[in-house]
């Protein structure tokens, strides 16, 4: 699977899907798209990882760069962990577990869930 990320919206809520391996050659990308939406002015943005099958430390660091980004514009970020997705499981939860950096997220299991409430506006 190639690498994509898509741009969406719902109700008050950014989302970009990601698909693919999320590693040193990919993050890039990802990074860009969150800059991307907070310069367009979206404080509140929505990562379903749901697709993502890899990822590495670069990745990781993506995600927590995307957090303090947002944070820094008093924004929200949640992200999409799926227990089951993926293939075999999300493997972007069990990373980000096993690094202990997981805490640091509003992590749902699905994209409603995600976008139940509308955000403050600022």
């Amino acid at each position: 699977m190639a690498f994509k990320v898509t741009d969406d919206q719902q109700g008050g809520w950014s989302v970009l899907r990601v698909a693919g391996e999320l590693d040193l050659l990919t993050s890039p990308v990802l990074r860009q798209r969150v800059h991307e939406a907070v310069a367009q002015g979206r404080r509140h943005l929505v990562l379903d990882l749901s697709d993502v099958f890899f990822c590495d430390s670069s990745g990781v660091g993506v995600l927590i760069a995307a957090r303090r980004l947002i944070r820094s514009c008093q924004g929200r970020l949640r992200l999409i962990l799926p227990a089951r997705g993926a293939v075999d499981g999300s493997h972007v939860n069990r990373v980000l577990g096993a690094l202990g950096v997981r805490r640091l997220f509003d992590v749902y299991p699905d994209l409603a869930a995600a976008v139940d409430e509308e955000p403050l506006s600022a």
